[in-house]
């Protein structure tokens, strides 16, 4: 089980979306402010 949610912090962290979406070719300022708003919205919770 343990290994389950390392797994998912890894796929929802922040930074790993942050990543991500630059790969997907949004703009730097554009995916920095998006996942500002993802990790106040849903990380600190959903993690907690």
């Amino acid at each position: 089980m343990k290994n389950m949610r390392y797994h998912l912090q890894h796929l929802f962290n922040p930074l790993h979306i942050y990543c991500r979406l630059q790969q997907a070719g949004l703009a730097e300022g554009l995916a920095r402010r998006l996942c500002e708003a993802y990790e106040r919205v849903f990380y600190r919770h959903i993690l907690s």
